[in-house]
C-alpha cells in the first residue's frame, strides 16, 4: 500500500465506530477458529417444537420469478441466467459472489402464483444435502438472514408432516443457532436489520428456550435500529431509494407477523412499526417518478426489491389503510435529504442534497449532492446512472463518482472520495437546503455542499432551481478562490433522441419534444458518451450533455435553461 492509499485508509476508517473495528478483528480471528462455531451449532434440543406463522395478510410474491423456470433449475440473477437442472451448484464458483448470495437467499420460492411444495421442497432438500454448516457464502450471516425468512414463510404456507419436515426444519435451527454468533456489528445498517429479523422470525417459528432467546435478542434490536435507521422524515438512513424499499418490507414483514401476537412486547413493535411504515410509504410514493418506479440514486437498481406499488398495496392490506395523494407541488425530506418538485401530475424533479448517509456506513454512496433526476410528460429524460455491480472496477468507479452524476465537477475531482467498491474517505456535508413554492407560483431549491472545501482555494458548490410554468432554470455557483476547472453533466435517458441545433439541444421521445437545453450566457454543449444502468448487469449507452469551462477565476457562475413542451398543468386535470 502506498503513502496516498494509506491515507485514504486512514481517512475512512476514522469514521467507524469502535465496534466495528473490534468485530472485523473479532471475526477475522474466528474464521480461523469455525470448527468450534460448527460444533456448537450441533447443540439441538431432541424433539424441535415448530408451528407455522400466521400473518395477518398474505407475504408479498415477486413477479420476476417464474415457478417453470425455478423447476427447470433455471436461476435468473443480476441479469445472468444459469439453467442447472434437479442438481444445483450451490458454491458457483464462476459466478459473481452477489450472483452466489442472491442463490442462497431462496426469494425465488415466492413467485407470483406460488410454487408447487415438491419443487421447493426438493431445493431446499438439495440445499441442505450440500451446505454443511460453515459452507463459504451459504453461512454467511446475511445470506442465512434472508434464508431463513424466506424458508420460513414457505414452510408455513404449505401442507407438510412434521416428520417429513425433520431435517429441513433441523437445519434451520442450526442456521438460527448460527446467525444468532454471528450478527454483522462490523457493517451494521441494512445487515444488522435483516439479522434482527431473521431471529424474530426464528424465534415465532420455533418453540422453546432458544426460541425464546432468539425473540427477545432480535426485538430488543429491531427497536434499536428502527430508532437510528429510519428517520424522522421517514427515509431510510442509507440514503437508498432501493435499500428504503427493501427495510419498508422488513417492517411491513415483521408488522404482518407480530399484528396478531398477544405477546406484549410484539404489541408494543406491532405499534411502533405502524406508525414508521406510514411514514415510509409516504416517503416512498415522493420519491417514486411518474411511471411508478424508484428514483436510482446511490446504488439503486429495478428488479431487487419489490415495485412502490406492491409495497403500497401490502400495507394497505395489513393496516387498512390508504396513503392519500400528495398534491403538493413540492416535498421536503430535511433530515434523509431529499427534495421534491412536482409541478404537474406528470412532471417530477428529485434533488439529492443530504448526507451520504451514515457516518460509519457509507458503503452505498455516490457523489450524487446536488444531483438530481427529471421526468417529464411521464416519461423519464434525465436520470442518474444507476448502479450494474458492486465488483470493484471502472463501471463501479463510474455509477458511485461524479461523472455518473448531473451535478459539477470541480478540477476533475470526485466531491467525495469514493473508493474500491463501497468505501468512502472525504465526503461531502450540505450546508443548507431548502425548498419553497414562491407567491408566483415558482418552485425554488437552493442548496449547497462543502465537498471541494479540500481543494486548493476552497471551493463551494451552491445550486439554485427556479422551476416556473414551462421553463426550469439551474444555476450554479462555485464560490472560493483561485482557478479552477469547472464541469456539469446531464445524463440524458438513452431512449430519448438528442439533436444538436447550434444553440441549443432539443430531447425528443420518437416525434414528441420533451424540452429544449440551451445556456444562461456563453459556453458550448458538448454530447459525450456515458452510461445508465438501471438493473443490475444492464449497461446501456446514453448521451450525457456536458459544459467545461477551463481555468475560470472564482466565483464562477453556470447552469441550465430548460424549456419544457407543452408542459399540462395541474389546472388542465
Amino acid at each position: 500500500m502506498n503513502s496516498g492509499n494509506f491515507l485514504l485508509f486512514l481517512r475512512t476508517i476514522s469514521y467507524l465506530r469502535l465496534e466495528q473495528i473490534l468485530y472485523r478483528v473479532w471475526y477475522a480471528i474466528r474464521v480461523r477458529c469455525s470448527s468450534r462455531l460448527c460444533s456448537d451449532s450441533h447443540n439441538i434440543p431432541d424433539g424441535i417444537d415448530w408451528i407455522p406463522l400466521k400473518p395477518d395478510t398474505p407475504f408479498l410474491s415477486y413477479a420476476w420469478w417464474d415457478d417453470n423456470e425455478i423447476a427447470r433449475g433455471c436461476f435468473c440473477f443480476l441479469n445472468e441466467t444459469i439453467e442447472y437442472g434437479a442438481d444445483v451448484n450451490w458454491q458457483a464458483q464462476d459466478r459473481g459472489r452477489l450472483w452466489r448470495y442472491n442463490l442462497h437467499y431462496f426469494q425465488y420460492l415466492h413467485p407470483k402464483g406460488g410454487l408447487d411444495s415438491d419443487i421447493g421442497l426438493r431445493l431446499i432438500r438439495h440445499w441442505v444435502d450440500h451446505n454443511p454448516p460453515g459452507a463459504k457464502d451459504a453461512w454467511d450471516p446475511f445470506p442465512i438472514s434472508l434464508r431463513l425468512v424466506n424458508w420460513i414463510k414457505y414452510l408455513s404456507n404449505i401442507s407438510l408432516p412434521k416428520t417429513e419436515s425433520k431435517p429441513l426444519v433441523l437445519s434451520a435451527y442450526q442456521q438460527a443457532l448460527w446467525l444468532e454468533r454471528s450478527f454483522e456489528y462490523h457493517l451494521l445498517g441494512n445487515h444488522l436489520f435483516k439479522n434482527a429479523k431473521a431471529l424474530v422470525f426464528s424465534g415465532l417459528f420455533f418453540k422453546g428456550p432458544d426460541a425464546e432467546r432468539w425473540l427477545a435478542k432480535g426485538l430488543r434490536l429491531l427497536n434499536q435500529e428502527i430508532s437510528e435507521q429510519i428517520l424522522s422524515d421517514g427515509g431510510h438512513f442509507e440514503r437508498s431509494p432501493m435499500y428504503h424499499s427493501m427495510i419498508l418490507e422488513d417492517c411491513l414483514d415483521l408488522l404482518n407477523v407480530c399484528k396478531p401476537q398477544p405477546h406484549s412486547d410484539l404489541k408494543n413493535l406491532s405499534g411502533q412499526l405502524q406508525k414508521v411504515c406510514k411514514k415510509m410509504v409516504v416517503f416512498l410514493k415522493a420519491m417514486t417518478h411518474p411511471d411508478d418506479r424508484i428514483s436510482l440514486f446511490n446504488d439503486a437498481a429495478f428488479g431487487i426489491e419489490a415495485e412502490p406499488t406492491d409495497l403500497i398495496k401490502y400495507y394497505k392490506r395489513i393496516t387498512g389503510e390508504s396513503i392519500p395523494e400528495d398534491k403538493d407541488s413540492v416535498c421536503s425530506f430535511p433530515d434523509t435529504g431529499y427534495y421534491v418538485l412536482k409541478p404537474t401530475p406528470d412532471s417530477r424533479m428529485l434533488i439529492d442534497c443530504g448526507s451520504i448517509g451514515p457516518d460509519y456506513q457509507p458503503g452505498h454512496a455516490h457523489c450524487d449532492t446536488l444531483s438530481f433526476e427529471l421526468s417529464l410528460k411521464g416519461r423519464r429524460v434525465i436520470v442518474d446512472s444507476g448502479c450494474f455491480e458492486y465488483e470493484d472496477g471502472s463501471i463501479r468507479q463510474y455509477n458511485r463518482g461524479n461523472a455518473g452524476h448531473n451535478t459539477l465537477t470541480i478540477d476533475g475531482q470526485n466531491q467525495s472520495e469514493v473508493w474500491e467498491a463501497h468505501r468512502c474517505a472525504r465526503r461531502a456535508r450540505p450546508l443548507y437546503a431548502n425548498l419553497n413554492k414562491e407567491p408566483d407560483g415558482s418552485l425554488v431549491f437552493e442548496g449547497a455542499h462543502d465537498g471541494y472545501k479540500r481543494l486548493k482555494g476552497k471551493p463551494i458548490h451552491h445550486r439554485r432551481i427556479r422551476w416556473f410554468g414551462d421553463k426550469c432554470l439551474i444555476e450554479d455557483r462555485v464560490e472560493g478562490k483561485g482557478h479552477h476547472e469547472i464541469e456539469s453533466r446531464l445524463h440524458i435517458h438513452p431512449s430519448l433522441s438528442v439533436d444538436y441545433t447550434g444553440e441549443e439541444i432539443i430531447v425528443r421521445d420518437e416525434q414528441d419534444m420533451l424540452v429544449r437545453i440551451t445556456l444562461p450566457g456563453n459556453g458550448r454543449i458538448e454530447k459525450t458518451e456515458g452510461w445508465y444502468c438501471p438493473e443490475f448487469g444492464i449497461k446501456k449507452p446514453c448521451v450525457v450533455l456536458t459544459t467545461i469551462h477551463k481555468n475560470v477565476p472564482l466565483p464562477f457562475k453556470c447552469g441550465w435553461i430548460f424549456n419544457i413542451h407543452k408542459a399540462k398543468t395541474l389546472s388542465d386535470e
